[in-house]
């Protein structure tokens, strides 16, 4: 009788343990989260739309993509294209995409401007008096998060 009361004692202890520790372990924050970028009315579904994701000031423009943080690629379909980054520490990230419509992993130019689309965060509109900067395309990621970017065409 004295080692079945024992036995009971103990696996009553390790569930209580076990329950405290999950209860803990539900309160502690969160340190990663996602990020989903959505780009919608593509002029056409060729090629594929890059995402790249920055961290720190001075890194955009990137015309040649060297300073981002993260960075994704996807196919389009039906005019729009969607992806998530997962894993994102807390903290300040500008999105920068490209329609590269002939799939060659750069931007393409005329004279000057790029012939295939771009977007950044928080931009409706690039020119020459509302170029891209990481302070202006900035935001704060404290949460999971989706974002819609406007894709311009030159």
């Amino acid at each position: 009788m004295e080692y079945k009361m024992k036995s009971i004692s103990t696996t009553l202890f390790m569930i209580a343990v076990s329950l405290a520790t999950t209860s803990f372990s539900n309160r502690r924050p969160r340190t990663t989260f996602s990020l989903t970028v959505l780009a919608k009315e593509l002029r056409n579904s060729d090629g594929t739309l890059q995402f790249a994701l920055y961290n720190r000031e001075g890194s955009i423009p990137d015309e040649h993509y060297k300073n981002y943080f993260r960075f994704l690629k996807t196919d389009i379909s039906n005019g729009s294209a969607q992806i998530t980054f997962y894993d994102i520490p807390a903290g300040t990230y500008a999105v920068n995409i490209h329609h590269d419509e002939n799939s060659n992993g750069k931007i393409d130019k005329g004279w000057v401007l790029p012939k295939e689309g771009i977007g950044f965060s928080n931009y409706e509109s690039i020119g020459l008096r509302n170029k891209p900067s990481f302070e202006k395309a900035s935001f704060f990621l404290r949460e999971d998060k989706s974002i819609s970017i406007k894709v311009i065409y030159m």
